[in-house]
């Protein structure tokens, strides 16, 4: 007998494929979710809760609470609805926890992961995105990190993901399956909109953070490092907006459903790099104060500078982003001062 909650059901829509999207109560997920549902695909979301938040579902989308390792679950689920494909974002996130709690991450990204791979194929379901990370990635002299950059992670977080990318690989060799795994840079902004945004409490990421003091939320962002190999000693990051990286998972969906026999691993990015110096920088403009800093130490595993070379996922899927960083930010200050963000803080 599972241990999950009795499905709650949207409302009936006729349109595309049913879709399953793991995590999709989460902060990429639920963007990902509003993506697919606004491009005529039906949705089911399967979340834990444990750091999701039940009200940026979508009501159009069919919600489950459970774990994606409740095999019984999920292929229930999987049958039920008819799904068709499956958008994987459930698991564990932040990389300088996996170095304090390496199991964690290998039992919530590996293992969990394995078990949901296991049941698509018991069921039949054949097209598979992927929510991979940059943090694959080693250490590099490129201005752009390439997917054909070495693979070498510094963290667990990052391993957990490259191996779900093995497995991946592997499945989609031994049977009728393919995929896409998007490695994600750094994700931020919010639903032009407003329908959704940043929804955790104790916020880990450099513009959630630096939002939160310049909305008096905070006192200070503690800048980790004043010694990297950069212009101005601090980590240059890419980022990109979530509704952009959102847009890339309906395109790599479309070309699983496409070209059923291609599989594709693509770096998700904007394509330039910004020091955690000019994103404070940006978020004070954008914000008319300035953004008090203290300077720590440098956390384990990170890397001077870390941008996408994007041009496989502009090629291979058409992508192109709509957002900058001036956006992203904006779109950050928006969101965090809405009535609608303060349902999610605990």
């Amino acid at each position: 007998m599972s241990s999950a909650t009795v499905p709650e059901e949207g409302p009936d829509r006729a349109g595309g494929p049913c879709i399953l999207v793991t995590g999709g109560a989460g902060y990429v997920g639920s963007h990902a979710g509003l993506e697919l549902l606004d491009s005529g695909f039906r949705v089911v979301v399967l979340d834990n809760l444990v750091t999701g938040v039940r009200w940026v579902v979508d009501p159009r989308a069919a919600f489950v609470e459970g774990c994606v390792e409740d095999d019984a679950l999920v292929r229930q689920l999987l049958r039920d609805h008819d799904v068709r494909g499956i958008l994987h974002f459930a698991g564990s996130t932040i990389a300088p926890e996996s170095v304090l709690d390496p199991l964690k991450y290998y039992r919530n990204n590996t293992a969990a992961s394995r078990s949901l791979l296991e049941s698509a194929v018991a069921e039949r379901v054949r097209h598979f995105v992927f929510s991979s990370t940059a943090a694959v990635y080693g250490p590099s002299s490129l201005d752009l990190v390439s997917e054909d950059s070495v693979a070498q992670p510094a963290t667990p977080y990052g391993w957990s993901k490259l191996m779900t990318e093995r497995m991946l690989a592997d499945v989609a060799a031994s049977y009728p399956f393919n995929y896409c795994a998007l490695r994600y840079f750094n994700v931020a902004g919010a639903d032009p909109r407003g329908r959704a945004g940043p929804s955790t409490a104790n916020a880990t990421h450099l513009i959630n953070v630096a939002v939160e003091v310049a909305l008096g939320e905070r006192s200070e962002v503690m800048v980790y490092g004043n010694d990297f190999a950069t212009p101005d000693g601090t980590g240059v990051r890419d980022y990109i907006h979530v509704s952009d990286l959102a847009r890339a998972h309906v395109l790599a969906l479309d070309e699983l459903f496409a070209r059923p026999g291609l599989s594709h691993v693509l770096n998700c990015g904007f394509g330039r790099g910004y020091s955690v110096l000019e994103v404070l920088d940006m978020v004070g403009r954008e914000a008319g104060r300035q953004i008090p800093y203290t300077f720590g130490a440098r956390r384990t595993g990170d890397l001077d500078r870390v941008v996408a070379d994007n041009r496989r996922l502009k090629e291979r899927l058409l992508w192109q982003p709509q957002y900058d960083l001036g956006s992203i930010v904006t779109h950050s200050l928006r969101w965090k001062d809405s009535p609608n963000s303060h349902e999610t803080i605990a």
